[in-house]
């Protein structure tokens, strides 16, 4: 397949090293990341700014480094610095897990919807560790199913995201198709005072959703399961439509009301 190679942690970051490392005997590669750490950009793009990218060699590949978002990115790979037609985008491998409400803010996850957006495949790949992370593992099993997923995402019409747990192989318990966890992560900001007295507040940690659940894309993963979530982008309701035509019947009759 040929393949377009991105991410949201930077073209030098480890994580997408190893992912070129195992995927490049098999598929034709080009890498189009950020120049620097773009992390929970969501689906950001540029519009007031130019896109300046310049040739990098990083971890063994030449790439293209892109003063831009994720889903920059994969635009401008996708219609400019990519040497053929694109298969398939690849967003990862991220340092740390992209589960639950989180998806709305990774840029590593935006990336695979933009490729869908576009008539791509796209796969999103994270590993859970934030500390001490070790992408060869993880890198080597994307390898082995990046083409049956690729096809799935086509199948589906979506983006495909993937979650390796930081474990052994033997530790591993398998791989599940999970939906995404719905909780809202508990979140702590710390109040600090800067020399001149101004109050600011620093985004300092990220506690686990509290309360049952089902299976969930967070649930099994930290169960020791490499989890598979299909992710969409039409972020309307399409099942509240009714409810919401029902809620709304006597606003519209006020408002046909004041319009004549």
């Amino acid at each position: 397949m040929r393949i377009l190679l991105t991410n949201d942690d930077g073209i030098h970051a480890p994580g997408l090293c190893a992912l070129h490392r195992a995927l490049r005997g098999r598929h034709q590669l080009a890498v189009v990341a950020p120049e620097g750490e773009r992390s929970a950009v969501g689906h950001a793009i540029t519009l007031t700014d130019p896109l300046r990218v310049r040739r990098v060699a990083a971890g063994g590949f030449l790439g293209w480094a892109v003063n831009g978002t994720p889903a920059d990115c994969v635009k401008l790979g996708l219609a400019e610095l990519a040497p053929w037609p694109v298969d398939l985008v690849v967003s990862g491998i991220n340092q740390g897990a992209n589960v639950g409400i989180n998806l709305i803010y990774s840029g590593t996850v935006s990336a695979a919807t933009e490729a869908v957006l576009l008539g791509r495949a796209g796969i999103a790949c994270s590993l859970d560790a934030l500390s001490r992370p070790d992408f060869c593992l993880a890198a080597h099993l994307m390898a082995e199913m990046v083409e049956e997923l690729a096809g799935l995402s086509t199948a589906l019409g979506r983006a495909i995201n993937v979650n390796f747990p930081q474990r052994p192989l033997h530790e591993i318990r398998g791989i599940k198709a999970v939906a995404q966890d719905r909780r809202p992560f508990l979140e702590r900001f710390e109040r600090r005072r800067d020399p001149r007295g101004n109050i600011y507040y620093w985004h300092s940690s990220q506690g686990p959703p509290q309360g049952a659940c089902g299976p969930t894309d967070l649930t099994e993963l930290k169960r020791g399961y490499i989890t598979v979530t299909p992710v969409g982008f039409i972020l309307s309701d399409h099942r509240a439509v009714e409810g919401l035509r029902e809620g709304l019947a006597e606003v519209a009759r006020r408002m046909e009301s004041l319009l004549g």
